[in-house]
């Protein structure tokens, strides 16, 4: 059975953990905190990447709900905007603010994984697509069972997509 890591069961772990990614020496962190030297350095290979793994991870993940928490504001502002110069008869402002409200719920939307503006392609009708079937449905043309074969599977694909 593998033994505990000593450092990891040290109560005074995240000063430790600190001290490593400060970059300070493993001889200066064991001595200050009453262990061994290898006891350090075995927990700095094995099990300080995976803390900093997940904090990164808590990190983004916060970043991420600060930023969608902006972008709420922001619209949530376009609009307080827009209501106030639609309200005082200011058309061309009340105009802009239902542009920036609209760019705001855009970005909400990317933010949120809710709109995808990634381009997408449809091989099917692509011309590069349409003549290589057609040069394999001609070299296939001595083969009829095998074409009939391909140019059934060809149509299997074509009706999924």
């Amino acid at each position: 059975m593998a033994r505990a890591c000593t450092v990891c069961a040290h109560p005074e772990r995240a000063a430790i953990d600190r001290a490593l990614v400060g970059g300070e020496p493993n001889r200066r962190v064991a001595a200050r905190h009453a262990v061994s030297e290898q006891a350090i350095r075995r927990h700095r290979s094995d099990h300080l990447p995976a803390a900093l793994a997940d904090a990164a991870a808590t990190e983004k993940a916060d970043a991420g709900t600060d930023l969608l928490r902006e972008v709420k504001a922001l619209r949530g502002k376009a609009y307080s905007l827009l209501l106030k110069a639609e309200a005082a008869g200011d058309y061309r402002t009340a105009l802009a603010g239902v542009r920036e409200a609209r760019a705001c719920l855009e970005l909400l939307g990317e933010v949120e994984g809710e709109l995808d503006r990634r381009q997408t392609v449809n091989i099917l009708v692509a011309p590069e697509w349409l003549a290589a079937r057609a040069a394999l449905m001609l070299a296939l043309r001595p083969y009829p069972d095998a074409a009939v074969a391909v140019a059934a599977s060809l149509a299997a694909i074509e009706e999924r997509a």
